[in-house]
């Protein structure tokens, strides 16, 4: 996904030397604590124990701050307490339209080479999330072909992963506010809400606490964001325990 799903939580803008910059405020929240059953595979390739900011490295620096990754993998191990090792492979790229995740783009075959790497080591991919369309909403381009290149983005994904009924784990859009201007968000919510494919579960995440700059979440808003995906993984209705779980928050996951 996008730069919310990248994790945006507690950045605000400073004047350092000069220059303008988003710097993250390094509050982390005791919903998104390090927990030796969460690991991430980092931008080196290699797996580590995951911590804030989960998307550091793989698409921001100083300008990362907190996502859902971490909220949601620990409200996973609070739900079922033997659960087992939850591994979160990064990929979400912020200002990415979605046209920039059609098969044969940067974004997408990235993922498509991290979600690989990531099954070597074993394990069963288990869903993808995806808070998506800030981008698209601003343009009537974007909008208007959102749920047919939405539907295609995850029948490619799940080709190219030989995962028939990956489960996708879809965001819709909230209203964004001023000063953010996002004319086509009615057009990007409806494509949403009418995507047609199995395996696909839906939650409205209207409401979330939006920032100053009308389009980024706050920390509290991600965290609650973590737990929605959370509760709709949980809704699964094929839900199966297994030892080792991996997961891809993008967006994904401006």
């Amino acid at each position: 996904g996008q730069s919310n799903m990248s994790g945006r939580g507690g950045i605000s803008r400073k004047v350092v030397g000069g220059n303008v910059t988003e710097i993250w405020d390094g509050f982390v929240p005791e919903e998104c604590k390090p927990n030796h059953k969460i690991i991430r595979l980092n931008v080196a390739q290699k797996w580590e124990e995951a911590h804030e900011p989960l998307n550091y490295g793989i698409d921001c620096l100083s300008s990362c701050g907190l996502g859902p990754g971490m909220a949601f993998a620990n409200e996973i191990l609070k739900k079922d307490t033997n659960f087992g090792v939850i591994g979160l492979v990064p990929c979400a790229r912020g200002g990415t339209g979605l046209y920039r995740w059609n098969r044969g783009s940067y974004a997408y075959d990235d993922l498509i080479k991290r979600t690989k790497l990531a099954l070597k080591d074993g394990g069963i991919i288990r869903g993808l999330l995806w808070y998506h369309g800030e981008g698209d909403i601003r343009t009537n381009n974007g909008s208007s072909s959102y749920k047919i290149k939405f539907e295609k983005f995850v029948n490619d994904l799940r080709s190219d992963l030989n995962s028939p009924n990956l489960p996708i784990l879809l965001a819709i859009l909230p209203y964004p506010k001023k000063p953010f201007e996002g004319p086509y968000i009615e057009v990007v919510r409806a494509a949403q809400l009418g995507i047609n494919i199995s395996n696909v579960i839906k939650f409205d995440a209207e409401g979330l606490e939006i920032g100053s700059d009308g389009i980024h979440l706050t920390t509290p808003a991600q965290i609650q964001l973590g737990h929605m995906f959370a509760h709709a993984f949980f809704s699964l209705n094929n839900f199966t325990t297994f030892s080792f779980y991996k997961f891809f928050p993008f967006n994904i996951f401006s």
